[in-house]
Parts: structure tokens; C-alpha cells; sequence
């Protein structure tokens, strides 16, 4: 019990300085949203129904306005961490939860574009980060390689970054959500199976370490 709780503040204090590295004012703002909800919920207890009931009341209010900024900061720092890196997205949809199959770099260029296949129930979803032209024609030649393989499955390709066009990588996530369910868990089994015979360049590039959250407008084409 007590290692699972030094590990858990262990984590925790990890987790504080690679934010407020990202951003210096973390403790001002989570003691500001402290404040705010305390005074939120303890304020009206206060005049009704007195000083105890407000400070019992207003203490686990303030802590959960607190820890609710610092989660929301955290995750956008993790982001800022790798964001730019190779493979980015590829350690983004494998921390996922719903049974995503990742493999990184089964495309690559000299500049370190590259293209992550994504196996799961939409099908196969193919993602592009780098230059968008180049990470264009990346995406257009392995999904007709694909094509080929499953000509039936459906196939989505979508560009990670931050140029115009390029979905940011923290809005990711939603954007594969947003896709249809299409395939079930024999299906998804499979394809997996089909297109590891395609082989690739995956392990060319690692997929970045580090810490990674766990919960736009997109180029997206389905076949």
C-alpha cells in the first residue's frame, strides 16, 4: 500500500515538473482555480448554513478545480513534448485505448517524412506527418500499395502537423473518432495478418518517448 502511494506521488511530482516546464506559471494557476472553486461552492454555504459547513465543502471543491487545470495542463505539455518529433502520432494512437495495431515508418523519406499505418475497427487509417507535399504523395503511393492487398477494407490517410491542412496533434484523437466503425475484432485480426506481409520501413524511426496523455479540420479520403 505505502510504495503504491510513493509511487503514485512519485508520478505525480514527475508529472509537475515537466508542466511547469512547459508552463512556469502552474502553480499561480492551479492555486487561482483553488481559490475560484472554493469560494464557488463555499461562498453560498457560508450564508446559509455557516463557516464549518462552507470550509468542509469548499476545501474538496478547490482541490478538484486544482487538479482538474493541472490534468488539462499536463496533457497539453506531453503534447508539446513530442510534438514535431518522427512518429509522433504513432505514440499518440498507441496510448490510446479501443485496440489500435500502430506501425510506424512503413513509409520514410530522406527529410524524416513518414507515414504510420493505424489497423483498427474503421479499417486501415494511413497518417502522414512531415512537408504536406511530400507527405501527399507519400500517402497516395502506400495507399494504393494497400489497396492492392485489401481491396476491400476501407482505407482513410490524414495529415499530422501544423501547417494549413495538417490536424494538430492534440486533436488526433477526436479525429479518429470521428470515423466509422466498419470493421470487427476477426476482421481487424485479418488485415493485420495481410499487411504484415507488406513489410515496410517500420523501426526505421522510433516512436518518441515520454510522457503521453491518456485521453479540425482533416485531409481525410475513405476508399
Amino acid at each position: 500500500m505505502f510504495r503504491r502511494i510513493g509511487s503514485t506521488l512519485s508520478s505525480l511530482a514527475k508529472n509537475w515538473a515537466m508542466t511547469q516546464k512547459v508552463f512556469p506559471a502552474l502553480p499561480l494557476e492551479v492555486a487561482g482555480f483553488f481559490i475560484l472553486g472554493a469560494l464557488v461552492v463555499g461562498a453560498p454555504l457560508y450564508f446559509f448554513l455557516g463557516w464549518i459547513t462552507a470550509l468542509i465543502a469548499a476545501i474538496p471543491a478547490g482541490l478538484l478545480a486544482g487538479t482538474f487545470w493541472f490534468s488539462r495542463r499536463a496533457m497539453k505539455a506531453a503534447y508539446k513534448q513530442i510534438e514535431g518529433q518522427p512518429g509522433a502520432a504513432g505514440a499518440v494512437v498507441g496510448s490510446l485505448r479501443g485496440g489500435w495495431n500502430v506501425t510506424p515508418g512503413v513509409a520514410v523519406t530522406k527529410q524524416q517524412d513518414l507515414i504510420t499505418r493505424v489497423i483498427g475497427k474503421p479499417g486501415v487509417i494511413l497518417i502522414g506527418e512531415g512537408s504536406p507535399t511530400r507527405v501527399e504523395a507519400l500517402l497516395a503511393t502506400e495507399r494504393k500499395k494497400t489497396a492492392r492487398w485489401l481491396p476491400e477494407t476501407p482505407i482513410y490517410d490524414m495529415q499530422v502537423g501544423t501547417e494549413a491542412g495538417q490536424i494538430p496533434l492534440m486533436k488526433l484523437q477526436r479525429e479518429l473518432s470521428k470515423l466509422p466503425r466498419n470493421l470487427r475484432g476477426g476482421e481487424i485480426t485479418e488485415v493485420r495478418k495481410r499487411l504484415d506481409a507488406l513489410g515496410g520501413a517500420a523501426g526505421a524511426l522510433p516512436i518518441p518517448k515520454g510522457p503521453m496523455p491518456t485521453s479540425a479540420r482533416s485531409v481525410r479520403r475513405p476508399r
